[in-house]
């Protein structure tokens, strides 16, 4: 997970949305309102969109779906979290998909990972039909969603990086001062800056800081296969499928982290990197996305823009 350091700044750190999230302000006596807007905010989301809860809007969908076309009138947070969601599907020409859920249900991602991992003996991973994202129909000002029989929809590749963007957003329209919010290594940034920026450490799963970066305005994002991961009966699995093969993407790269102008198109581009693999280092330079890939033996591999490690310019 990055992280967010400043001198001079107020933060908060808590948890929601089963991850770790802090929030930092310029203004430290606007802190506590900021992080009970987030932490608002974040209840929203999780009540809309989460996979684990078998009341959100998500579950309830899949449920309609089981066996049959199914379709729902949604709340403005699951209409606007999937409009995001499908926005990266098409910027990503698919390789980043909201329909993989049951392809991660099937590879034994079903309840809280801290579940998965209490389990006794291994899971036995089975072969399941990817919907694809297109197959998801979704009326905005209508807010009627309709999905393809046997789809469970899964945000998580998503939802916290346009959660990020979101409550960076709703800070910086109601509170004095600079922002910076990390939802579980989802890093956006809104308001004055800092005299020196955002400096926001790249850190590998260990919580080891790998480089530290400034941010000007830019938002960063890493996705990692190795802090969610599972035992099964066919190996060690992570969290980010391959919506062309409905399985977990081959672990090439320990962690990519990339910058953008939103967390979004950020956690985007992290996430296409590591389901593309060895290929992830030419689409990156195509797309003009600066980003840093590690193998999981420890080399770096770097696109144009990102700093080098002597550097801290993002």
């Amino acid at each position: 997970m990055d992280t967010v350091a400043s001198p001079h700044v107020g933060s908060s750190t808590f948890r929601a949305i089963g991850t770790t999230n802090s929030v930092l302000v310029t203004r430290p006596e606007v802190l506590a309102d900021a992080v009970e807007t987030a932490q608002r905010h974040l209840r929203e989301v999780d009540r809309a969109v989460s996979r684990f809860r078998p009341d959100s809007e998500v579950s309830l969908l899949a449920e309609r779906a089981r066996r049959a076309p199914a379709e729902a009138f949604v709340s403005p947070a699951f209409a606007a979290y999937l409009q995001a969601a499908l926005r990266v599907a098409r910027l990503t020409g698919g390789l980043v998909d909201p329909t993989v859920g049951s392809a991660l249900v099937a590879e034994g991602y079903d309840d809280d990972l801290d579940v998965v991992r209490r389990r006794a003996g291994f899971h036995q991973v089975r072969v399941v039909r990817v919907p694809h994202w297109h197959t998801v129909h979704l009326n905005v000002s209508a807010r009627r969603v309709s999905v393809a029989p046997g789809t469970l929809l899964d945000l998580g590749a998503t939802a916290k990086a346009y959660a990020a963007d979101t409550v960076a957003g709703l800070l910086a329209e109601s509170l004095p001062g600079g922002f910076a919010v990390n939802l579980g290594g989802d890093v956006a940034v809104a308001g004055e800056l800092p005299p020196h920026g955002w400096a926001i450490g790249i850190e590998d799963a260990a919580g080891a800081t790998r480089q530290v970066v400034t941010s000007t305005g830019q938002a960063i994002a890493t996705s990692s296969t190795q802090l969610r991961v599972w035992d099964t009966d066919d190996g060690p699995r992570h969290h980010i499928v391959d919506p062309r093969t409905g399985h977990v993407a081959p672990a090439v790269w320990s962690q990519v982290s990339c910058a953008a102008a939103t967390c979004l198109e950020a956690n985007a581009a992290s996430t296409a990197a590591v389901v593309l693999g060895a290929d992830a280092p030419e689409w990156l330079t195509r797309q003009g996305v600066p980003a840093r890939l590690e193998t999981t033996d420890g080399r770096v591999v770097t696109t144009p823009g990102w700093p080098d490690a002597s550097r801290r310019a993002a």
